[in-house]
Order: structure tokens, then C-alpha cells, then sequence
């Protein structure tokens, strides 16, 4: 079977309101994380490890900080023609700017266009998280599901905080996708568990377009990924979950709504930096001053942390990475 043709795009247009004061001269993604790293690093980190070397950073919202982050830290090899690269606002579709991150996309479908993509993969843009981006698109194509949301377990007790997936008897069809209900529904496998959605998303293209498309053409719709068009395609009987545990690396995905979420992992990161190999896949990025990236530390995990994965030779630390910059700007 050939390797299908992916586009990642990343959302960073988020104001990030309750992280102020942290957002007040910076869009949530540029938000400063454990050093010289940007929150942003993390998405774009797991996509350019997994090999997905074409990346759109769909911004908006005092996105300077942010565009200059990426332009100078993340250098792809141009002549492969692999990039990182920051898309701006641009009112292709009228004097309005991104009415939500649906909208985002369907005002950018030039770049969806112009690179012809078979799957392309959305992820959010401020989560602290390790992921193997590649492992979600192989069980997106033998789903065959149109589009696969990434689910993280949670306690059933604590799932009232987010939006969570409820699925068939298989335990990937999603038959509703419920935001943040009184009552969350079990898994299959673990009654005491629930879905939550992780906001990271992986469609086949034709099924994305043509769901932008009806979005666009629907008066109330919020034109939001996972209040509108995920739910629309639940409807249709195409989504699948993707099982975010049995690959996780490190702990516990983060959220970062708040400053106190934001910071309370950074103490046990910083202490313990880890290294991320997944099979032997390399990166090519490239920066010019301070700590290489993507987001590549060199520290041993403590195996209390670590999910049991097998080890390649790509994967032996290498230098200690030290942070020795002043904060970024």
C-alpha cells in the first residue's frame, strides 16, 4: 500500500483569555514553556517526529511572537519541499476574520488545494502532551472511518469537564459525541472510564472538505472543529476514536486553560527531561541558537512514568540539553 500524502495543520489562533496575564502581548501557543520552548513546540514536535514534514500554523490572535518562533526555530529542509509555516488571517472569503477553527480551515482551503493532501491531520496548538502522530493515522485508515478524534481516558467521575465520546459496542465507532455532560458514559472495556477528547483530529481530505463546505452554508453554526464538525460526522456514521493510552510515553496529557494547569507539570518536566524516539523516524529541523528542535530531551524517564515500548538504537540520549537562554521575547 503507497504512504498516503499528509497535511497537518495546526490551530494557534486561540486568545487564550484565562492564561492572561501570560497572553497579554502573545497569542496561548506562543505562551513561554519550561525555558525556550513555546506551548506550540509540543503539537509540532509530535508531528514532525512522526515524519509529517508540511505543517500549516493557522494564527490569528498578536500572532508576532508566534510567527517569529516558528520562522526561526522550525527549519524544514526546502529541498525535500518540507516546511513549517504560519498562515495569518487573510479575508479570502470576505472582510471577516476566522469565526471559529472550522472556519479557519475553510477560509485556508487554498493551502488544502495547493498541497492535495490524502489525510490531513488537525491538531491544537496548546497541549502539553507526547504523541506518536503516525500510529493515529495507520488506525485512522484501517477504521476506514472518514475522520478519528484522539480520546484519552479519564475518570468517569471527572469527565464532566470535557467533551467525551461515546462509542458502539466495538469500542471505536463514536455513536455521540456529548459536551461536558452531567452524566458521562462508560467504556466498553472500563466502565469506571470515559473518553475525553483531546482536540486532535485525522480525516480523509474529501470528507473534511465537504464538511467545511455544509458548515459554512449553515446559519448557526458556531463553526467550531469539535462543536460542529465533529458531531456532524457522528451523525453520519463515520467517526472513530483513536485510543490515545496504549501509546502514550509520558504520563498524562496537560491541558492549559489556566495558569495553574499550565504550570503545575512543569516542575516534574523540567526535573526529568525525556527522550522521544518513536521507531527510528528522524527529524530534520533546525535552529539557530539554543536547544535543537523539535522538542528532542535527552534525560531517561523514571519507568513509573513510562509506558513499556520497544527500543531502537535511534533512541540513545545524547548531550544534556541545558537551557542557557533568558526568556523568550
Amino acid at each position: 500500500m503507497a504512504k498516503p500524502k499528509v497535511l497537518g495543520i495546526v490551530l494557534a489562533g486561540g486568545e487564550g483569555k484565562r492564561l492572561m496575564p501570560l497572553t497579554l502581548d502573545r497569542a496561548k501557543p506562543a505562551v513561554p514553556f519550561g525555558g525556550t520552548y513555546r506551548l506550540i513546540d509540543f503539537a509540532l514536535s509530535n508531528l514532525v517526529n512522526a515524519g509529517y514534514l508540511r505543517i500549516c500554523v493557522l494564527t490569528q490572535y498578536k500572532s508576532h511572537s508566534l510567527d517569529r518562533h516558528i520562522s526561526v526555530t522550525w527549519r524544514m529542509s526546502t529541498m525535500l519541499g518540507n516546511y513549517v509555516t504560519p498562515v495569518p488571517a487573510q479575508q479570502r472569503l470576505g472582510k471577516q476574520w476566522f469565526l471559529g477553527s472550522a472556519d479557519a480551515i475553510f477560509q485556508s482551503m487554498n493551502l488544502i488545494v495547493d498541497e492535495r493532501p490524502d489525510i490531513i491531520v488537525v491538531f491544537g496548538a496548546d497541549h502539553v502532551y507526547r504523541m506518536d502522530a503516525a500510529q493515529m493515522v495507520e488506525a485512522h485508515i484501517e477504521s476506514g472511518a472518514t475522520v478519528t478524534v484522539a480520546g484519552i481516558r479519564v475518570p468517569r467521575s471527572e469527565a464532566s469537564a470535557f467533551g467525551v465520546i461515546k462509542t458502539a459496542e466495538d469500542g471505536i465507532r463514536i455513536e455521540e459525541f456529548l459536551e461536558k455532560p452531567a452524566d458521562p458514559p462508560g467504556l466498553v472495556d472500563s466502565p469506571d472510564e470515559s473518553f475525553a477528547s483531546m482536540g486532535n483530529y485525522v480525516f480523509t481530505t474529501d470528507a473534511l472538505v465537504e464538511a467545511l463546505a455544509r458548515d459554512a452554508d449553515t446559519a448557526d453554526s458556531r463553526h467550531d472543529m469539535g462543536g460542529d464538525i465533529i458531531p456532524m460526522l457522528v451523525g453520519m456514521g463515520e467517526a472513530g476514536v483513536y485510543d490515545f493510552r496504549p501509546t502514550m510515553c509520558l504520563g498524562r496529557r496537560r491541558r492549559t486553560a489556566t495558569t495553574g494547569a499550565m504550570w503545575e507539570p512543569l516542575p516534574r518536566t523540567t526535573k526529568h527531561i525525556w527522550t522521544w524516539c518513536p521507531s527510528s523516524r528522524s527529524s530534520t529541523s533546525t535552529t539557530r541558537s539554543g536547544p535543537s528542535s523539535p522538542i528532542i530531551f535527552n534525560n531517561p524517564v523514571p519507568s513509573s512514568w513510562r509506558t513499556p515500548r520497544p527500543t531502537t538504537r535511534s533512541c540513545a540520549p545524547g548531550r544534556s540539553s541545558r537551557v542557557r537562554r533568558s526568556a523568550p521575547r
